[in-house]
């Protein structure tokens, strides 16, 4: 299959990488740029480092911060964390099992209530699991490490391929197929599935955009293209990347079938 990687660089290069290991083509057009914020941290004292996506790791790192308990969304996260040295004053970088709920929980095991943690996040976050750990009696400062901002046009590769699919008509039929046309796209956070869809709109690229079968790292992700009527998309099991790249070997380009249950009861799985 060919497959768009909208992700994030440095990240999305990574993903590709995997992709092409698996016998695929990536395409790597991101729809979000990454860039540090250039807002100072706050004064401390901290008791512990808030983590939840390694693109604020290049902020952290090199402050003072970076010796503090660093308490990671997932395990990628953490990876990168260890990577860039943090936590090695403590030797204690912490891992949760993927999502922001899993997260709160692991901080409300391991520190007591009233313990002071800094998020290092994005200009555009959620809610969690900062409503949660301060529901919880910790006091959670922010601090916006780094933005994430929207291309300003759909990437000239996948507008080229997102035509080739129209083209085809009978969507992603072997018979049909044009080279230049796309099988699948790789969501990995709800903002960057909700800016493809839209550049793909802008650009008159929203049927081909459709034909795609969506594989979104969780429910939340896939809530832009559930909104927008997408059906043919694809939930991982779990909101880590393993989960979302063993659903490339084993959904094919020709079912328009999702596989979230848990989104639209009584669809079948492909």
């Amino acid at each position: 299959m060919r497959v768009w990687v909208a992700r994030p660089l440095p990240a999305g290069r990574r993903t590709a990488e995997r992709v092409a290991a698996l016998g695929h083509r990536p395409l790597l057009a991101p729809v979000l740029a990454l860039a540090p914020s250039g807002a100072p941290p706050p004064d401390g004292p901290f008791d512990a480092l808030v983590l939840t996506s390694a693109s604020a790791i290049p902020a952290v790192a090199g402050t003072r911060f970076a010796a503090l308990p660093a308490y990671c969304v997932g395990g990628r996260t953490a990876a990168a964390a260890r990577a860039a040295g943090l936590g090695s004053v403590h030797e204690s970088v912490h891992e949760a099992a993927g999502d922001a709920a899993a997260l709160a929980g692991l901080i409300g095991r391991t520190l007591p209530p009233g313990a002071r943690l800094l998020h290092a996040a994005g200009r555009e976050r959620k809610d969690e699991p900062a409503a949660t750990l301060g529901r919880r009696g910790y006091r959670l400062k922010v601090w916006v490490a780094y933005a994430a901002t929207p291309l300003p046009a759909l990437p000239e590769a996948v507008a080229a391929a997102l035509a080739d699919q129209g083209l085809a008509e009978g969507g992603l039929a072997e018979a049909n197929r044009v080279d230049g046309s796309l099988d699948a796209a790789l969501h990995y956070s709800r903002r960057s599935a909700a800016t493809a869809l839209g550049l793909a709109r802008a650009a008159g690229r929203e049927a081909g955009f459709r034909r795609l079968v969506h594989h979104c790292l969780s429910a939340d992700v896939a809530a832009p293209l559930v909104a927008a009527g997408i059906l043919s998309h694809v939930v991982a099991a779990r909101p880590d990347e393993d989960a979302l790249m063993a659903g490339l070997a084993s959904v094919h380009p020709e079912c328009d079938a999702e596989a979230s249950p848990a989104l639209r009861p009584g669809r079948d799985r492909c």
